[in-house]
């Protein structure tokens, strides 16, 4: 065996990892810095609606049934997405520090697409939530039950879990040897994993079923209940309950249009024809970003079971307030 012949087997025998990646960012635009304020407002907004949903929620026994559980969990990864990506995206150019570790990367990786998918299976939890009653309503709360839908809800989380640490783990499989200049604004996984100078089909088939698992089924099944409501409400012969049923499932298809049509559209015009890197950036952080921003105005806190529950702590909270104020008087009396 030759010199070459064993070098050539060590080398694909051996992985190589550098020590730190460059996230490149936007290129060339200008006045950038108002951009990432922008996401820093976007951040700050999202983390203060979110926690107030989350805090009415846990505080309210009334909002204890299947269908705020789900909004739990929305506003739970909405929260955690946001603040997995935002505080460092924002180290990173508005500090300019680009340079990442290796296993940092992979993590902010990691995290990043776990909670975006967590986020796209939800609503679909939430569609089943709406197809159920409004389809069979007489039978909606013997089948929406907490059991049940936690049950859903915590095999989301394992599975997505489990296909994503299996596609960012088959990335530590690569050698790179070559750029290490990552042409997103995170560890994004194409950007990356499209680095290697060894074979990454593994890596491109994987993405593939991400993106059918995450993206292309919760979208079918969205649509394919919703099919099923618009059979149900046309059979109901009031218009006025007609109505009040589509109010019930407008909020959700907002939902579903802002999160799911950027990223599907980018998709579709990168296979399709070439797409500026800038607009790709742009239109994939404002898609991690606003769904997470309006999910909690759009759906829950302007519905009337919210709204209420959110009087009901400020009463409770001036009338605890008026108490201790009382007692501080009568004491200071006695004195």
């Amino acid at each position: 065996m030759g010199l070459e012949e064993k070098a050539a087997i060590i080398f694909n025998a051996t992985f190589v990892h550098p020590a730190n990646f460059y996230l490149s960012g936007f290129s060339n635009i200008p006045h950038v810095t108002y951009y990432y304020v922008f996401l820093c407002f976007v951040f700050i907004m999202t983390v203060l609606g979110n926690g107030l949903l989350l805090s009415v929620i846990y505080m309210i026994k009334t909002l204890h049934t299947p269908k705020y559980m789900i909004v739990f969990n929305l506003a739970f990864t909405d929260l955690c997405g946001s603040t997995a990506l935002i505080p460092k995206l924002l180290d990173t150019f508005l500090f300019d520090r680009r340079y990442i570790v290796y296993e940092a990367c992979l993590s902010y990786m990691f995290f990043v697409l776990l909670l975006a998918s967590v986020q796209s299976w939800t609503l679909v939890t939430m569609a089943y939530d709406r197809f159920i009653a409004i389809c069979f309503p007489l039978r909606y709360h013997s089948i929406v039950t907490k059991p049940a839908i936690a049950a859903m809800l915590l095999f989301t989380w394992i599975f997505l879990s489990s296909l994503v640490a299996f596609t960012v783990g088959i990335i530590d499989r690569l050698s790179f040897c070559g750029s290490v200049v990552v042409k997103s604004f995170f560890c994004d996984h194409a950007p990356v994993y499209r680095l290697a100078c060894n074979d990454s089909s593994l890596n491109n088939i994987m993405a593939y079923v991400a993106f059918i698992i995450v993206l292309c089924c919760p979208l079918i099944l969205i649509a394919i209940t919703y099919v099923c409501i618009s059979i149900a409400l046309s059979r109901i012969a009031s218009t006025e309950e007609r109505l009040k049923a589509m109010k019930t499932c407008t909020s959700h298809l907002f939902l579903v249009a802002i999160f799911f049509l950027p990223v599907v559209g980018t998709n579709i015009a990168a296979v399709a024809s070439y797409i500026h890197p800038n607009a790709r950036i742009i239109n994939s952080s404002l898609t991690h970003t606003i769904p997470a921003l309006l999910n909690p105005i759009v759906y829950s806190l302007k519905t009337e079971e919210v709204l209420n529950s959110i009087r009901k702590l400020c009463k409770r909270y001036r009338l605890s307030n008026f108490t201790s104020s009382k007692k501080v008087n009568t004491s200071s009396r006695l004195y």
